[in-house]
């Protein structure tokens, strides 16, 4: 078990990380034994820990003893541990020692965490803070330029690392369900379900020009094909007739995904009034952002979409800053649900520092908006589903990959293939990592004048390969939610056996089942595994499973 000292203000970033790195903790009680102690920014208390590990961005009592030479490192800092690289957000403290070197700061090649060994006990010294790392990257997040780093899941696999390769028996529950290697939740930001809906607005000029004049300059920069072209310009020119309604649609692309996602799980989230453009985070109102339709007048496609299983969720306009407004728009989605339980993604991805306490307020199980509009990667620098400090139940599906940053010109401009090279990475992390994936492909992108289907067919392609569990978004949460409510206790004081006991929630019965590992066991080596340098076994538990595990 980890024992953790750490300061009150600490406190709800402990938990949380203990959360993403579902292992047996506590925090630190006089007298008790850890096998590994964790202390931050504070004094060592007596233990006899085999590991212990300190982390502080402030000269400690471990470098005075030791007459270690220390300095700050310069802002921006990023580390490397065994070549693979992270930022650091807050400060830094260099170490120049003697000491064997753990993590490397990039810049200055000195060490920003070193180790000591004697018989008895390891000790290993962090630079940094990693309680206000995690509350830094759950709450504000990481800028664009860094998007690509799952720096978060990358702190819970450098401490897995550091604690198995002492030979320290770690029990874990992996962020993954038994069977599979990461969840991927394909959802849908409904924006413009008709071209019907804009006559003579600025959207339907916007898309004359795309498909006239835009795709005629992409042919010549090579970006589009003669097929595209043509395809354009046909929709371009038949936009009288299907204002008029004598031709179909081609905004209506719901049943084109029922096609694409068959036997896939699939979210849509849904605007819930039209004309309300509501307001930013400077108190300002952006005419553009208004939609030109409702729920209401889609009534039937939702229906289609809920009998094939898919998800409705809402899509806010204010549900962010005003919780009154909030539950209006909430209701207005279960009334065509009859659902209990809603999620949420904010229009234009909308949000602030308050955002999830007054989803919260308003009654939505899930938030899906910490993402970013001009890139793919990782906001909160994560895949894995979290919960903010300020909130109780309301639970972050972090979102990762969405069509408009890959492909819009103001944005990465990337082509087909080059998009498919930017999402590969993160697909690999999934596969590494565990957690949700979570991709929004908007609803009018497989049709004209956008035509991004081929990329998503390739990358449903690439996805279905890699065997991952294809959940809703309200499935993963739940399925997380589960894991989450998974509790560890000792058999006695002094037992080395640990008991795993999953919640009861009759609601999770229909998720998939959990998977604990334990690494370095001290009990049977039979079926044993490796990850590194480190033999691990793997236990799947049901909901009304209640294991022991010799650790």
């Amino acid at each position: 078990m980890i024992g953790v000292v750490a300061s009150e203000g600490e406190h709800a970033a402990v938990v949380e990380f203990f959360e993403l790195f579902k292992t047996p903790w506590e925090f630190h009680r006089p007298g008790a034994h850890y096998d590994v102690l964790l202390c931050s920014n504070s004094l060592v208390p007596e233990n006899s820990a085999k590991l212990l590990l300190l982390y502080s961005a402030q000269r400690q009592a471990f470098e005075e003893c030791r007459n270690v030479k220390t300095r700050s490192g310069p802002r921006d800092h990023f580390v490397s541990f065994r070549g693979e690289r992270m930022p650091i957000y807050g400060n830094c403290l260099l170490f120049d020692s003697p000491c064997n070197t753990v993590l490397v700061h990039e810049g200055t090649n000195s060490a920003a965490a070193v180790s000591v060994a004697s018989d008895a006990q390891v000790v290993i010294r962090f630079g940094f803070d990693l309680f206000e790392e995690v509350r830094h990257l759950l709450t504000q997040g990481q800028p664009a330029e860094f998007a690509n780093i799952p720096t978060l899941d990358l702190h819970v696999s450098l401490l897995r690392e550091l604690i198995v390769s002492q030979r320290v028996s770690l029990v874990e529950i992996l962020p993954v369900p038994a069977g599979n290697r990461f969840i991927v939740c394909l959802t849908h930001d409904v924006d413009h379900p008709r071209v019907r809906y804009h006559i003579c607005d600025h959207t339907m000029f916007g898309f004359l020009y795309r498909a006239l004049v835009g795709s005629v300059i992409n042919f010549c920069r090579g970006r589009r094909s003669l097929r595209q072209v043509a395809v354009n310009w046909k929709a371009a020119l038949s936009l009288p007739l299907v204002f008029a309604g004598l031709a179909k649609d081609f905004w209506n692309q719901l049943d084109r995904y029922l096609e694409l996602e068959k036997d896939l799980a699939s979210t849509f989230f849904v605007i819930p009034t039209k004309g309300d453009a509501g307001v930013d985070s400077n108190g300002r109102t952006r005419a553009k952002r208004a939609s030109r339709y409702a729920s209401a007048d889609i009534v039937d496609a939702l229906k289609k979409l809920l009998s094939a299983n898919s998800e409705i969720a809402v899509h806010g306009i204010d549900a962010w800053r005003d919780s009154a407004k909030g539950r209006d728009e909430r209701a207005r989605i279960q009334e065509i649900t009859g659902t209990v339980e809603v999620g949420v993604r904010m229009h234009w991805l909308y949000f602030s520092s308050q955002a999830s306490l007054t989803l919260e307020k308003a009654g939505f199980s899930y938030d899906s908006t910490a993402g970013y509009n001009e890139t793919i990667g990782y906001r909160a620098g994560t895949a894995q589903v979290f919960k903010q400090p300020n909130v109780d139940h309301l639970l972050e599906l972090p979102l990762h990959i969405m069509d408009t940053a890959l492909f819009y010109p103001s944005y990465m401009n990337l082509s087909d293939e080059q998009a498919g090279a930017a999402m590969l990475p993160l697909i690999e992390n999934a596969t590494r990592f565990g957690g949700a994936l979570t991709i929004n492909w908007h609803d009018r992108s497989l049709g004209p004048e956008r035509l991004w289907g081929d990329a998503y067919v390739t990358l449903l392609r690439d996805l279905r390969a890699r065997t991952p569990w294809f959940a809703t978004a309200a499935q993963a949460v739940s399925w997380f939610r589960k894991r989450r409510a998974t509790s560890f206790a000792r058999v006695t004081q002094d037992s080395a056996s640990i008991r795993v006991q999953p919640t009861t929630d009759p609601t999770a019965a229909d998720l998939p089942p959990l998977t604990v590992r334990v690494y370095n066991s001290s009990a049977s080596k039979h079926n044993l595994r490796h990850s590194g340098s480190a033999p691990f076994e793997e236990f799947t538990i049901d909901d009304s499973d209640q294991i022991l595990i010799a650790a």
